[in-house]
Order: C-alpha cells, then structure tokens, then sequence
C-alpha cells in the first residue's frame, strides 16, 4: 500500500463512530509476499474483519522487509503493529545490535507471540554443503538488511568468528528473490528464519535439487544457553522434498507488537479478534496448527504487554 493511499484512509478514520476504537484503519507490516508473516498480517486481518461490526476497525496489511523495518516502522507511527522475530524484539527493546544507534526504545509493546521460527539453511544439492560450517568459501544470500533472517544470519557469523569475506559471494536478496537465485545457480546457499512449512522453501525444493542443511554445533549451542529469546529446533524429515531426514537448527518466534502510543481499544480489539475464535486461527496457516493461546501471551515476548492485550487476556483468564 502506497503510503498516500494509507495517510488517505487513516484521515478517513479519524472520525471513528461512538463506541468503537479511534482508530478506524491500521495496518500490519510483515515481510516478503512468500514468507510466513505475510499470510499471519492476513490471517490476523480476516479476524479482524468478521469482528468489524463490534469495533468498527479496518486492517490493511503491508509487505515489507521484515522484522527489524517494522519494529522501527512502528517506532516512528508509520505502521500500528508489525510482525517481528522475538530476539529482534529483544534487541530493539534494550537498544541492542541493528538497534544501538537509536537506542532502547521504551514505547515498544507486546502484544502476543505466534509461531516458531526456526533458522534455515538451503543449499543446492550440488553445492557440497551439509552442515553450517560448509558454508564457509561458497556463494551465500545472507538476507536483505532490515530483515529479521539477516539479522540472524549475522548473529550466527559472530559467534562463529566469521566475516561476509568468508563467502566467495554475498548477496542481499529479499526472501521472494532468493529461491529463483539459487535454482538459477547464482548463490550456493540462502538463509531464512521461518515458518514451516514456507512457500519460498518450497519453491527452492520444488523447482530444482536442494537441501536442507544443519545448522548444530558448539557456536549454536552457545548461543541457545547464553540468549533467553533462542531455543533448539527440528525441521520435521518429509516436509521438503530432497530432505527426508529431521534437520536440526535453532531458532526464535513470531512475534506480534505495537507501540504504547496505539490506543487501548484498538489492541483489544485486535487480539479478542484473534483469541475469541483461536481454533479458526489455528486453520489459516499450517505454521498456526499447534499454537497454544497461553504460550502466546508470553512466548519470546521480551517487551512489556500493550494495556490492551493485556486487559482481553486477563478477561480471558489466559493471564492472572
């Protein structure tokens, strides 16, 4: 959505009904089109939609270039709510890593957790890559700056001791760019920290002879011991085609936040939109199916709770 087109609609909002939120239009950023968080803005949307009628509030969803865009996006008022990875939650919370330049940012809110996102390598079969170190020497997307995977991706390098000069070739493509670029032998490898099952993984799989790769060792174990917001992780064997054994990674969680700014109401409205119905939540995107509505009122959530989220869970007695 242009962002006239958004100026445009949240003007036409401001004279909101009596009784309902003021805020009569929000949007929702999430990320590339093929990944997880794009479909989780929608699916969170068509909550939002078949409860219009109580809160009279429209949801737009926004694709962009992920996590740490939309955790400043919010920030700076331009997006209501964003999608992000919980350790980039985290680090924007305390003014950490991609984040320290503009400091810890106090405004940040929770307002619930969504699925598990483990860290995952794709290599092409051909490439000689079967765990994390092989990597090291090949041609690499390391994800887009802005994006959650890169982050990630160079949270891993550190604690590896590796620079981007260890790959014969970086790029930076956007999630929806990577699987064509490996399919056409432009990269040897790609990263990505989503859901599964993915559509972008799917499409590296579908379309020419790749891999799932291991992402196990010391380095990783060190960082699930030393950082709160990571946790081991298993790609179920069978998922992909080409990869039939479990793959094992680590990984964070979606997450869902808005800032303090945002009003009451709106938020409430949101995540009783969500909660209220959460087995029809569960049906619109397989990464949703084994969600627990406990889990998601704390799971990676590192920033406090939004007024709002917290005020539905309390009434729900999913919180005490």
């Amino acid at each position: 959505m242009k962002r006239a087109t958004f100026a445009a609609l949240v003007a036409l909002g401001l004279a909101a009904a009596p009784g309902v939120a003021q805020e009569s239009f929000i949007s929702i950023g999430t990320g590339g089109v093929t990944g997880v968080y794009y479909p989780t803005g929608g699916a969170i949307c068509r909550m939002m939609s078949k409860t219009r009628a109580e809160h009279g509030i429209r949801c737009g969803v926004e694709s962009t270039g992920g996590s740490v865009y939309n955790v400043n996006a919010v920030r700076a008022g331009e997006l209501q709510f964003g999608v992000a990875q919980s350790d980039v939650q985290f680090k924007a919370m305390n003014g950490e890593g991609t984040f320290a330049e503009n400091g810890a940012n106090p405004d940040l809110r929770s307002v619930f957790s969504i699925h598990p996102e483990p860290f995952t390598v794709v290599a092409r079969a051909d490439a000689g890559v079967a765990n994390f170190e092989d990597l090291k020497g090949k041609r690499v997307n390391v994800g887009n700056p802005g994006s959650g995977q890169r982050d990630t991706m160079e949270v891993v390098m550190a604690e590896m001791g590796w620079t981007m000069s260890d790959f014969s070739l970086v790029s930076e493509l956007q999630g929806a760019e990577q699987s064509q670029a490996l399919c056409d032998n432009n990269i040897d490898a790609m990263v990505y920290t989503v859901g599964h099952p993915s559509g972008s993984i799917q499409e590296a799989a579908t379309a020419c002879d790749s891999v799932l790769v291991n992402v196990a060792g010391p380095a990783v174990d060190a960082l699930v011991e030393k950082h709160p917001y990571y946790r081991k992780a298993t790609i179920p064997g069978g998922m992909y085609r080409g990869t039939d054994a479990d793959v094992q990674t680590f990984g964070v969680g979606a997450t869902l936040v808005t800032s303090a700014s945002v009003p009451e109401e709106t938020v409430y409205a949101l995540v009783k939109a969500v909660f209220s119905d959460i087995d029809q939540f569960r049906g619109l995107h397989p990464a949703f199916a084994n969600l627990d509505p406990k889990e998601m009122t704390k799971e990676g959530l590192s920033a406090p709770l939004h007024p709002g989220a917290e005020k539905y869970f309390r009434e729900a007695g999913l919180i005490e």
